[in-house]
């Protein structure tokens, strides 16, 4: 089982709305890099986001993954905490990186044993999970029509981009009620863009309008003020950029600052501690979900693994923004009205595809979905 292959591939996979924007700016893009790690006989593929907010870039995350290597070519497949351990000591930081090369390792091993990647995670609690969809910042009008659509497709739950004016945010949240009815399951998402007095004043008028759950407020270095936030309103309060490592977690969730925390595989450097942080908020009382981390379906791939592995993880995950996105050069995966289940085969159950028929598959998406809204 010795590792004899690291490849990196650069990825751009394009926005079907190129305008698509939150609270942080806007890109008609999204990048990230392939990595695939093989051995004699089998391989297994891992993804790392590029996402500029969070610290990386792609050429970072390619320098970093080339900093990897020589660490990974010619160890055993089956010592994952081995190499991960040797990767932390190596280099500090880098969690996309390294999300990406222990993402690739359980896939390889899952694959290289030939089961799927959720019996290696201790089996599965469910087949599927209920999908959150995202409506980027645009007028009340427009948002409305996105999420009128969306429920149109199937999806229950849906969660608002806010960008901390309150009047307008307010203003979002009450048009898109008025479109989709009392029936959806409607959140919020401020991405940090709030102060904590003008959190809970926005929060408290969208309350009128069934917000069930507010997402990072507050700047994530604001403690404080995200605790606050957390006290003040009567409906959820979810931490995001503040919960970007182990010990963020572990803060938040001991001192009981946020109702809930969103946990990404790229964020936490991978699925091990993933699965970590998932045992820190159970451990706690606090509830947890796969959060979004927008790429190839491969990495929505080992999220929804997780998501059915994880007993608290029972609420609505956000793991189907990569049908907004084009050219995925990986195949397998789709929400089925609302709902995505776990993918059939070994490992993350998603098939790499050469850059022709990614090519064809981005038209095939395309058109499918035109067909869709028509």
């Amino acid at each position: 089982m010795e590792i004899t292959a690291f490849d990196i591939e650069p990825v751009i996979l394009k926005k079907e709305d190129p305008e698509w924007k939150f609270a942080l700016g806007a890109n008609p893009n999204t990048e990230g890099v392939v990595l695939r790690i093989a051995t004699a006989d089998a391989e297994g593929f891992g993804y790392a986001s590029a996402t500029a907010h969070m610290g990386s870039i792609q050429s970072t995350l390619v320098a970093e993954l080339n900093h990897f290597r020589s660490l990974v070519i010619g160890s055993r497949a089956d010592e994952i905490a081995a190499i991960m351990q040797h990767l932390d000591r190596r280099l500090r930081g880098a969690p996309q990186a390294k999300a990406a090369v222990d993402c690739a390792l359980h896939d390889l091993l899952a694959r290289g044993l030939g089961i799927p990647l959720i019996t290696l995670l201790g089996g599965k609690i469910r087949n599927e999970v209920p999908i959150l969809r995202i409506l980027a910042i645009k007028t009340p009008e427009q948002m409305a029509v996105q999420a009128r659509r969306l429920v149109d497709e199937g999806y229950r739950y849906l969660k608002i981009k806010v960008h901390g004016e309150v009047e307008e945010d307010v203003a979002r949240v009450a048009a898109i009620r008025a479109e989709v009815g009392p029936t959806v399951h409607l959140t919020i998402d401020a991405n940090q863009s709030y102060s904590p007095k003008d959190a809970v004043r926005a929060i408290l008028q969208m309350v009128d309008h069934g917000i069930e759950l507010v997402e990072q407020p507050v700047p994530a270095g604001d403690v404080e003020g995200l605790s606050l936030v957390t006290k003040m309103v009567p409906i959820a309060v979810e931490a995001d950029e503040a919960a970007g490592s182990l010990a963020e977690i572990y803060e938040l969730v001991s001192n009981r600052r946020v109702d809930a925390v969103s946990l990404k595989i790229p964020k936490l450097g991978g699925i091990r501690n993933t699965l970590a942080a998932a045992a820190l908020c159970e451990q706690a009382g606090i509830r947890y979900r796969m959060g979004a981390a927008v790429g190839s379906r491969l990495l929505s791939s080992f999220a929804i693994h997780l998501a059915c592995a994880m007993p608290g993880a029972d609420y609505a995950c956000e793991l189907g923004e990569f049908e907004r996105l084009l050219g995925d050069p990986f195949t397998g995966l789709s929400v089925e009205k609302g709902v995505l289940r776990l993918p059939p085969g070994p490992g993350s159950g998603v098939r790499k595809i050469n850059t022709g028929r990614a090519e064809a598959a981005a038209r095939e998406n395309s058109e499918a979905l035109m067909m869709t809204k028509g």
